[in-house]
């Protein structure tokens, strides 16, 4: 018979989404710590870029501080903010980051959505500056979970331009390419969230590496039905655009 393991004593980001609300705020730190120092070993984020988000089960956030490296992240260091951005648990020192307004329009449009995550991994961020949606079914993996990934407008960061910029596309979307500046994801969990991270980002790799070998081929839009119904099958969270190119020359 197999040993029932309990949420907490299985490592942090393990733990399966119907757990999540088990988890203690304590745990949900680590958790985002643990995620923060990957993102930056991957090289998705230097200097004080990127940021993340957890939604808490009382409808409280727990983010990152602004102005830190996510390589020096640790659990004092986060911070409790409510819906309307306001600090509610902070130490001396440390506030929300100030795209925690892209973060909020995730939360504001998005009720199945329990996390964000926002980096700047290079071989999607090169599809970003280079102004092109990622929307070529390539990779079957990422056409399960992802489908087509929009590029969304320029946006200052930090101002309502980002939040207004990403809106439109929400709700066909769990993950998206920032005009000239990165990538966002989210997902019902904080897992989800990242692990769409890791798929674009290895998706961007992959189809660079298909065009130095003369080009990528698409999955047939009758295959890809096939892998959505298996999406449905496999009860994945978050949304899905379906079949759906941005860019004008298929």
């Amino acid at each position: 018979m197999e040993a029932i393991i309990k949420p907490k004593e299985r490592p942090l980001f393990l733990i399966k989404i119907k757990e999540v609300l088990f988890m203690t705020e304590m745990e949900i730190k680590e958790q985002i710590c643990d995620v923060c120092h990957k993102m930056w070993q991957l090289g998705w984020v230097a200097a004080n870029d990127g940021n993340v988000s957890v939604k808490l089960p009382d409808g409280n956030f727990i983010c990152t501080p602004t102005g830190i490296s996510k390589s020096f992240i640790t659990p004092e260091k986060l911070v409790k903010i409510n819906a309307q951005g306001e600090i509610l648990e902070a130490n001396d020192g440390y506030r929300p980051s100030s795209e925690m307004k892209m973060h909020m329009r995730c939360y504001e449009l998005r009720d199945d959505v329990g996390a964000v995550v926002h980096a700047h991994p290079p071989a999607a961020t090169g599809f970003a500056v280079a102004h092109l949606p990622m929307d070529r079914y390539i990779m079957i993996e990422a056409v399960i979970s992802l489908g087509s990934v929009p590029l969304t407008p320029f946006g200052v960061p930090s101002t309502k331009e980002v939040p207004d910029a990403i809106a439109p596309y929400l709700p066909d979307h769990d993950a998206m390419l920032l005009e000239n500046h990165g990538a966002v994801t989210v997902g019902a969990d904080l897992c989800t969230a990242y692990y769409r991270m890791e798929t674009l980002e290895l998706w961007a790799k992959i189809e660079l590496n298909a065009r130095l070998l003369g080009g990528e081929k698409e999955i047939s839009e009758k295959n890809i039905g096939r892998l959505l119904e298996l999406r449905k099958s496999a009860k994945v969270t978050g949304r899905h655009p379906g079949y759906r190119h941005y860019r004008k020359n298929k």
